[in-house]
């Protein structure tokens, strides 16, 4: 645990504040530099872990890193212009958060190990009265700030209990677990274990990749930032504004690929077959096994430069299928057979679709956000619920990208959620809640606007609930979504200055 999060531990809840923040990830500590910069002091920041920091501190596993250009992922308040690589990797981005920390004073306002274990919208008082693995206490506002891959998913495979070696998930990583020798099993083949495969298929004796359907790969142009790339853009301010702004825009039209002309994907499919081509030459059963059988950009688009290389090890087999059955020692698989293991590793993602449903939070008339949430929760503008007054999410239903960089969507929403409750604290409201019509309607507008692009296209993806509907990403360009957010509309919501009649 670092020095700034020894400090934050030492902290204590107190009660009444005006706002209560779930997660200390990138949207929490937004949403609190943010309620600061508006001269809100009196928050709190609710952790269930030692230590504060998000998907960056979960995620330490062996290559863990981003996607998304260093540049572009991170605040636009809080550029930073020394990042080593274009990619950041995992040490960078929570060494990231920490600063931000520091830098605005946030350690008085964070909880560790403090889960919320309930929240009730007290209807009369017009607040939450929120229960903590440690205390009880009210809160004029709620904001959830967990994201979407906040809970890890293992999959319901029979005989789970009753293997006998070591097993763990990538958003949990064993680091005291020596790989070095060992027969290793990992089951799935997503965005994590295309990034830890390479990097422990050197050391295990044996690898045996469980694949159910293989990732569209694209190599990653990842490349170390010199120094006086640096220097420039430490110095030259509108220069890192510049080169923000272009990565934005060049992410950014992505989008008409994806959403609006899905046909213009073959040219980047053709570049991701002929990355399989280059890189397993020799193999031509491993290129048929790894080559997808749906349209580029139906299930997310992974960057890697190293992966295909290493399945093609002599050590590593790669079995299509998925698994049946875990046993003592053993991984079986879809043909039958049993193979020996000593450790099983899980790149299985995480529950998005349960990510929020799942939190203890009961509404008016003590409705459960679970009860509402059945299949896939929904919202306004991502950010409220009909029927949990003073409620808010940041990067909730239908907010997440399959195009561009998240930080952009989480800074549109706390502006959103900040004008709510300046209007709050302003008016000295009782409550607010967005009105069930309009958010119906907002959300069959957002379906309808889903319908035809590529994740539209038939493959199963974490992007849909059991049902088949998308309510994962926003189906449009990214400043449409600042738009929206960049006022609160209160038109749309009951607001009441008084609780209503009984």
């Amino acid at each position: 645990m670092t020095a700034l999060n020894q400090d934050a531990a030492a902290a204590d809840v107190g009660p009444d504040v005006e706002v209560a923040i779930v997660g200390s990830g990138f949207s929490g500590l937004c949403m609190a530099i943010k309620l600061k910069q508006q001269g809100i002091e009196n928050f709190v920041i609710l952790e269930k872990d030692a230590v504060f920091g998000g998907t960056w501190r979960v995620n330490h596993y062996p290559g863990a890193a981003c996607d998304v250009p260093s540049h572009l992922y991170s605040f636009s308040f809080a550029q930073n212009a020394d990042w080593s690589r274009k990619f950041p990797q995992q040490s960078e981005l929570l060494r990231y958060t920490e600063n931000l920390v520091r830098d605005y004073d946030l350690l008085p306002h964070i909880r560790l190990d403090t889960a919320l274990t309930g929240a009730d919208f007290d209807e009369a008082a017009g607040c939450w009265r929120l229960r903590t693995s440690k205390h009880a206490f009210s809160a004029k506002s709620l904001v959830i700030a967990t994201g979407a891959l906040s809970r890890p998913a293992i999959p319901p495979i029979a005989g789970l209990e009753n293997f006998q070696g070591r097993m763990f998930h990538s958003a949990g990583w064993q680091h005291d677990y020596d790989l070095e020798g060992k027969r290793v099993a990992v089951i799935g083949t997503g965005a994590s274990a295309i990034q830890f495969i390479p990097e422990i298929v050197g050391k295990v004796a044996q690898l045996d990749v469980y694949q159910r359907t293989p990732p569209w790969v694209l190599p990653r142009p990842d490349r170390a930032i010199s120094a006086i790339e640096k220097w420039l853009l430490q110095r030259v301010k509108p220069l890192q504004w510049l080169y923000r702004g272009l990565t934005y825009l060049q992410y950014e039209m992505r989008l008409v690929v994806f959403a609006k002309l899905p046909s213009l994907a073959k040219p980047a499919q053709w570049l991701a077959l002929r990355h399989i081509r280059k890189q397993i030459p020799h193999d031509a059963a491993l290129r048929k096994m790894v080559t997808p059988g749906y349209t580029l950009g139906c299930k997310r688009i992974l960057l890697m430069s190293d992966y295909y290389p290493a399945l093609a090890r002599n050590n590593v087999k790669v079995l299509s299928g998925g698994v049946t059955e875990l046993r003592a020692h053993g991984v079986v698989g879809s043909d039958g057979v049993e193979r020996p293991v000593d450790a099983i590793i899980f790149g299985t993602g995480f529950d998005v679709q349960h990510a929020l449903g799942a939190l203890p939070v009961r509404g008016r008339g003590g409705k459960l956000l679970s009860e509402v949430a059945q299949d896939g929760l929904e919202a306004y503008k991502g950010a409220t619920v009909a029927g949990f007054p003073n409620f808010f999410m940041i990067t909730g239903p239908n907010t997440g990208l399959g195009h561009n960089s998240m930080i952009y969507m989480i800074e549109s929403g706390v502006n959103y959620l900040i004008d709510a409750i300046g209007l709050i604290r302003k008016q000295e409201l009782h409550s607010l809640e967005v009105l069930p019509q309009v958010q119906a309607d907002y959300n069959r507008t957002l379906q309808r606007r889903l319908h035809g692009t590529v994740w539209d296209s038939g493959c199963k993806s974490w992007y849909l609930t059991a049902g088949g509907k998308n309510n994962t990403l926003w189906p449009g360009f990214t400043f449409e979504y600042r738009r929206i957010t960049r006022h609160f509309d209160a038109v749309n919501y009951l607001v009441l200055k008084q609780p209503p009649a009984a």
